[in-house]
């Protein structure tokens, strides 16, 4: 049945209250004094010391753009990567920093930041490499190997990009089970380059794939973009972060961050020159 017309006006009227309501803002985060943030397990991204201090590209970058923001204080949440965008929107935490890749897919979901960093694929591979193993299209080539991913990463896209099927892929809930995996039931784990390199850091069962050849993918090399993801709502707070973050990526601090967990100067460079909106268009 059609509503009256003044019925319909006061139920717009009211779910326009609701979402207002519902939004959080840079002032309501200033008068709480903190603001709830959640990155993954993954090192070098975003991870928790033994101290439970949080750490990586992502959380530090963050902390850093968030005191200038005039916000000290960050209660932080470490939950499996696949679960980060569900839990925001469920609304457990009020942004993402584990510099998830802007892929259009996302951006349906979640409203991004610039990009804080920017980095290339990787495998991690059983030590000597035995199956000779250069880049992901080398797994489609054989249907009999298997490859680990981390369920909810972008990087089952690009395998499936390239041939990989389904039946190859083997998924698992964090970066911290892809040694324990690789060893035991897959022949690699499709990750990002920097992932990998601190994966096979000091180990002598497994090793980083070198050199590897970034998968291709509708004629260009992939290329990620990890940022900072917020409630599509959450415009006011998204906004203010969004500026601190483009200022603070002009500082030595910034750079300083990004160079000690092994991004070169070339990605930092990129991650500037990209735009989100060309991200979430797919460009």
């Amino acid at each position: 049945m059609k509503l009256p017309r003044l019925a319909g006006l006061v139920g717009l009227a009211l779910a326009m209250s609701v979402a207002s309501v519902q939004a959080t803002t840079l002032e309501e985060v200033k008068s709480n004094g903190f603001v709830r943030a959640v990155t993954a397990n993954e090192v070098p991204y975003g991870f928790t010391k033994e101290d439970g201090t949080a750490a990586g590209i992502g959380p530090e970058v963050a902390i850093a753009v968030l005191k200038k923001m005039g916000v000290s204080e960050i209660a932080w949440t470490v939950a499996p990567f696949g679960t980060l965008i569900p839990g925001l929107k469920a609304r457990r935490y009020d942004f993402v920093a584990a510099e998830q890749n802007i892929s259009p897919d996302r951006c349906k979901q979640v409203a991004f930041t610039e990009p804080n960093s920017s980095y290339g694929e990787g495998l991690l591979v059983k030590a000597g490499n035995p199956k000779k193993l250069t880049t992901y299209a080398d797994i489609a080539k054989d249907p009999s190997l298997k490859v680990a991913v981390v369920s909810g990463a972008n990087n089952i896209d690009f395998l499936r990009a390239v041939g990989v099927k389904d039946s190859q892929v083997v998924f698992i809930q964090a970066n911290a089970d892809a040694i324990a995996t690789v060893k035991s039931r897959a022949d690699a784990y499709a990750a990002t380059e920097l992932t990998v390199a601190s994966l096979a850091k000091g180990q002598t069962e497994v090793e980083q794939v070198k050199p590897f050849t970034d998968p291709v993918v509708n004629g260009k090399p992939v290329r990620n973009y990890g940022g900072f993801a917020f409630r599509p709502e959450d415009k006011d707070l998204r906004e203010a972060y969004n500026a601190a973050l483009v200022e603070f990526r002009k500082s030595d601090e910034y750079k300083a961050i990004l160079t000690n967990y092994g991004l070169s100067e070339a990605s930092i460079k990129a991650a500037a020159e990209k735009k989100v909106a060309d991200l979430c268009a797919g460009k």
